[in-house]
């Protein structure tokens, strides 16, 4: 026993040794500083470009409310070797990355109206995947309206751009591919249109009901068999049912009005008037969680993400208060979204997958 004893202290002393030589070691640290970046820059997830799979990647899962760990809106869909953004909430950028997506492949960027909160992170996607190198202007498609957002993003980057290229020169980062090229969508209610298409990809602007914001668009994504819709901001509304039908994935905007009520009430009681006034305002325009689930069976979709999370839950008791009653119309084939979540759709047939990037 005396000899187990002094073995775990010999075993312990060592460990403590070891900590405290890398602590104090300055070429111990190096060393496994350098391991770590070697491992980070030779394992980006380039996989997600494979042509054996839809996939959804949840760039910012929150609404406008603060959150710790939620970026606000975006939604990337990877299809025909690039990746295509829906809406770009402020922070989204930083789940991108953390999760270190090659940001040259970027296809364009879709915006599904103009609250800030969708369009807030417009001017540094575009800043970071010119700086990746991307071969060239940055196309930016949304509802008419979309060249005074871009126009406007693009003015208040222009020293900076200038400062970068001034830095790093202009044979590495060519002046004229920091631009973005707005592109109006008109789509019609009950009439989406068909905007862009890339080899096998065809990308489907859809008018949705977010009144007295319009128009304001849902963007459907069909590549190979395979299909994804993501809402933006919405009340339930037919036509957008009617245009997601069949669709493999449906990522859409869930408000948990009965928790924005009890908020308003507390904010009212606090005599935090204009706080209650706001939280008064915004249920009639969103759709709750069960009128998502409600919408993705009519639509017959095989997954619902439910994103935009408004207030987002903090924590995972909340998460079921915010869900109550999903489960009752759709006892399966949902999931909440949360930032850095991979959905993934085989080209071939079989489950759809959701896991996370690291």
């Amino acid at each position: 026993m005396r000899r187990l004893f002094v073995a775990f202290a010999i075993a312990f002393g060592l460990l403590a040794a070891a900590g405290a030589l890398f602590v104090y070691s300055p070429s111990v640290q190096d060393r496994l500083m350098e391991r770590v970046l070697a491992r980070a820059t030779q394992s980006l997830p380039t996989e997600l470009f494979e042509q054996d799979a839809l996939r959804v990647f949840v760039c910012g899962s929150s609404g406008p409310l603060p959150h710790p760990t939620r970026e606000r809106p975006c939604v990337a869909v990877f299809a025909a070797g690039r990746f295509w953004v829906v809406d770009a909430g402020p922070g989204s950028w930083n789940t991108f990355g953390v999760a270190r997506i090659p940001g040259e492949r970027i296809g364009a960027v879709l915006l599904s109206h103009f609250h800030s909160d969708h369009i807030g992170e417009l001017g540094e996607i575009n800043l970071q995947t010119w700086v990746a190198g991307r071969p060239g202007p940055l196309p930016v498609y949304g509802p008419p309206g979309v060249q005074q957002v871009v126009a406007g993003f693009q003015q208040a980057y222009a020293l900076d751009t200038g400062y970068r290229v001034a830095h790093h020169g202009a044979d590495f980062i060519p002046p004229e591919r920091a631009r973005m090229e707005a592109r109006t969508v008109r789509a019609e209610e009950g009439a989406p249109a068909a905007f862009l298409e890339d080899g096998d990809l065809r990308i489907t602007a859809i008018r949705v009901n977010h009144a007295p914001i319009d128009p304001a668009y849902a963007y459907r994504f069909d590549w190979r068999g395979r299909s994804v819709v993501v809402s933006g901001d919405t009340a339930k509304h037919a036509g957008l049912a009617a245009a997601a039908q069949g669709a493999d994935v449906l990522v859409h905007e869930a408000q948990a009005n009965h928790i924005v009520a009890a908020v308003q009430v507390a904010a009212q009681a606090a005599g935090l008037e204009r706080g209650a006034h706001v939280l008064a305002d915004i249920p009639d325009y969103h759709t709750t969680p069960v009128q998502a689930a409600e919408l993705a069976n009519e639509a017959g979709v095989r997954l619902l993400v439910l994103y935009h999370l408004t207030p987002p839950p903090p924590v995972a008791a909340v998460e079921r208060i915010y869900t109550r009653g999903v489960s009752d119309v759709r006892p399966e084939g949902w999931v909440l979204a949360d930032d850095g979540m991979l959905i993934e759709v085989p080209l071939g047939g079989g489950e759809i997958s959701v896991s996370s990037l690291p």
